[in-house]
């Protein structure tokens, strides 16, 4: 079988820094921070009292307020960034063939707020059974690739993938498969999470994983520094419209960036800490590469996961190291989780954004917060702290990884006929 060739014709973004890709970017361009105390409980008594929050965000401008009740954030979220990404790649949905386009979605939890909430009012009643009819499809993690499927009438491929921080690169993998072995015509792919809950940030809080510098929430976020002290929780979405190029050449699409390979892999070695030399890492990039079928020299930056901790950082570089050899003191590296948080299932989704417009401003994302370096990493990477920098990008590759040992990689290259 010969593949077929897979680009990128619609990009769809509601993040902590920006509720449209344009304002994404600019904000990722200038090194904005989104966190901030959270507004959406009082979280007095947590130990971490901040998050990277949507803002200014009011549902009922884009859905009907009957049709929003019925949905958990997750969902709505997902529904917003899909219809900017719908309407930015300016398909003519009358025009398409929607029994080969699909939606496949990307979640690590779901509807957490929905599941929580049930939970609380049923323990506070009098044990009488009283839930919400639409409790489960509120919760349940495909509602949301179901939504936006039943909203567009795409009766292709129809799912979400699961596999915690890995969840929408993974859903990208899989679209990117399903339309290169000609299965369909256009996907709508990506993530959203909405866990800024007190079951979100309590249970995070209780695993040590989120930063706790309370005192400053907008420098808590600091990949690669000395003194990271954990993730900074965050929410949203990230959409992608990834289409067959003859027939996104055939009805005359802008192209963004050409998707050319994906990689996925196991650490096999603990439920929640990275493997510490980096072995799936490693390997998963490797995947991708070869995926790619392109060299490790060939690639110009490098979106890193980048979470903050301790550990995580570390093995990332070493990963990084391994398969680039001397040409990681070419790459520009950064991560954008300094400005939006961990999104968890979603950040996979809004980092291959970031990498997308990289490559179309020729312009590298910095990894803001950085005051001191860490005698534990090579401080010859190029990290890109705190200012954006210009360069050429042709090749992007995004990583994400996830609790379980999930780790997935994915590659972009500048459109090329």
């Amino acid at each position: 079988m010969q593949l077929k060739r897979v680009v990128i014709t619609g990009l769809g973004a509601l993040t902590p820094i920006g509720n449209t890709v344009p304002e994404f970017w600019t904000n990722l361009s200038k090194g904005v921070s989104g966190a901030a105390p959270i507004t959406r409980f009082n979280a007095e008594k947590f130990r971490t009292r901040f998050a990277c929050e949507v803002k200014n965000f009011d549902p009922e401008d884009y859905l009907d307020r009957k049709e929003a009740r019925k949905m958990d954030p997750f969902t709505r979220y997902a529904l917003v960034a899909s219809q900017e990404a719908i309407e930015d790649s300016g398909m003519d949905l009358e025009q398409i063939d929607r029994d080969r386009a699909g939606v496949i979605w990307g979640s690590g939890i779901g509807g957490l707020k929905t599941f929580q909430d049930e939970v609380i009012g049923f323990s506070e009643g009098d044990g009488t059974p009283r839930f919400n009819p639409f409790f489960i499809p509120k919760m349940i993690a495909d509602i949301s690739a179901g939504y936006i499927s039943i909203k567009y009438q795409f009766r292709g491929p129809n799912f979400v993938t699961v596999s915690a921080c890995a969840s929408a690169t993974n859903a990208i993998i899989d679209a990117f498969t399903y339309i290169r072995t000609g299965r369909a015509d256009i996907i709508v792919s990506g993530g959203s999470e909405a866990a800024v809950t007190e079951a979100g940030i309590g249970g995070f809080n209780a695993m040590k994983a989120l930063s706790e510098r309370n005192d400053d929430p907008a420098t808590a976020s600091r990949p690669f520094d000395r003194d990271r002290d954990g993730f900074v929780l965050g929410e949203g979405a990230g959409a992608l419209i990834l289409e067959e190029y003859e027939h996104a050449k055939a009805r005359g699409a802008r192209i963004y960036a050409e998707l050319i390979g994906g990689g996925m892999s196991a650490d096999a070695h603990h439920i929640t800490a990275p493997h510490p030399e980096g072995v799936g890492a490693t390997n998963v990039m490797k995947y991708a590469l070869d995926d790619a079928g392109i060299n490790p020299g060939d690639v110009d930056y490098i979106n890193v996961h980048g979470t903050s901790t301790p550990l995580g950082d570390i093995s990332e570089t070493l990963a990084i190291k391994r398969v680039f050899g001397e040409h990681s003191y070419n790459l520009n590296i950064s991560s954008t989780k300094s400005m939006t948080g961990h999104l968890l299932g979603a950040a996979g989704a809004i980092e291959a954004i970031a990498s997308i417009m990289a490559i179309v401003h020729q312009t590298i994302p910095p990894t803001i917060n950085h005051f001191t370096d860490d005698e534990n990493l090579d401080n010859r990477l190029n990290l890109t702290f705190n200012q954006a920098q210009k360069r050429p990008v042709k090749i992007a590759l995004s990583n994400t990884f996830g609790f379980g040992g999930h780790n997935t990689s994915i590659i972009f290259r500048q459109i090329s006929d």
